[in-house]
């Protein structure tokens, strides 16, 4: 587990906190292919943490470091005691959803809503921070509805920094929270970039990374030539995971391995979730996208998604289907 002076420098690159895709499984896949990239996981609401299976909503495998847990909420006493129940799993980081523009984070009041209210943002993160021996974050919007982004984000950011956060990762479009759903508010308003390379001109201390619509790590250390810290890739990382392999290079190392190495990496991982009563498909599907553009995807895609949810399938179907793609490479 880092400490609060952990350098922000080491997350040039991060997977976005996705609801129901970033789970462990998901994330040890993805960091058998990055040794450098911040991992996220899915948010986790501190109401959750409190009163939930906490080892099944906060446990992840040691190799996943570094990885960030996110929470969800607005209540600084829970906020606090959500922190100081995870803190024993060991998390790098933890930061607050100030962005997801769900209907049911909404009725919660948290997650993008709580860009109207700056000051219980930093009432909450003050709490956290407390309770916290690894740094906390945020993860917002630009603005919301009606906002005039150029107007409230910068007050937004400052208010929030006066609680103690160096480190904001801005998903570079508004929230619409009447109109629109959660999958048209990741697609509809405009990504303003300037917006948020103009943010970390403004305030060269914090941490400024950016988030929204990045697909590519040519995009990636475009955006890191403009001056910002750090970007972070969600969907582009998850539907076509190959994309991870050269993320090191972002910080002029060598990937650390092969497609080949990171499948049979994968196998014992497989195998000891089986033997503990898992099913296959809760691995396989997130490396659906892993051969996107090669001879043989949409075969491999078939056979993992039809064939890992039937029941008992195992560890002969994967080596199948590696084993396919690999004839086909030869």
């Amino acid at each position: 587990m880092a400490d609060k002076s952990v350098s922000y420098g080491s997350y040039r690159l991060s997977v976005a906190p996705m609801l129901d895709w970033t789970d462990r499984h998901c994330r040890f896949f993805h960091r058998l292919m990055t040794q450098r990239a911040m991992l996220y996981t899915e948010m986790v609401a501190a109401p959750a943490v409190i009163h939930g299976p906490r080892e099944r909503l906060l446990g992840f495998h040691d190799a996943e470091h570094p990885v960030a847990l996110q929470l969800g909420g607005s209540d600084p006493a829970e906020l606090a005691q959500a922190v100081r129940l995870a803190v024993p799993f060991g998390y790098d980081e933890f930061n607050l959803n100030v962005g997801c523009p769900s209907d049911k984070v909404q009725s919660g009041c948290f997650g993008a809503v709580l860009m109207q209210r700056p000051q219980l943002v930093a009432d909450c993160v003050a709490a956290m921070i407390a309770e916290s021996p690894v740094p906390v974050t945020v993860k917002c919007r630009i603005g919301v509805d009606d906002q005039r982004p150029e107007e409230v984000l910068p007050a937004f950011l400052e208010t929030v920094a006066e609680a103690g956060v160096r480190h904001f990762v801005i998903h570079a479009r508004k929230a619409w929270l009447q109109g629109l759903s959660p999958r048209e508010n990741r697609e509809i308003p405009p990504l303003d970039y300037p917006l948020v390379v103009t943010m970390k001109r403004r305030f060269p201390e914090l941490v400024i990374c950016l988030n929204g619509g990045v697909t590519s790590l040519a995009e990636a250390q475009s955006l890191l030539d403009q001056g910002l810290d750090g970007v972070m890739i969600g969907r582009a990382a998850y539907n076509e995971p190959e994309l991870l392999l050269g993320a090191d290079r972002l910080w002029g190392d060598q990937p650390p391995r092969d497609l080949g190495e990171v499948l049979a990496a994968m196998r014992p991982y497989i195998a000891d979730h089986l033997a503990a009563g898992g099913r296959l498909h809760q691995i396989t599907r997130h490396m659906l996208g892993l051969f996107t553009g090669r001879p043989g995807a949409r075969h491999w895609r078939r056979l993992l998604s039809e064939g890992a949810a039937r029941p008992g399938a195992g560890l002969d179907l994967f080596d199948q289907a590696v084993g396919e793609m690999q004839s086909r490479a030869a």
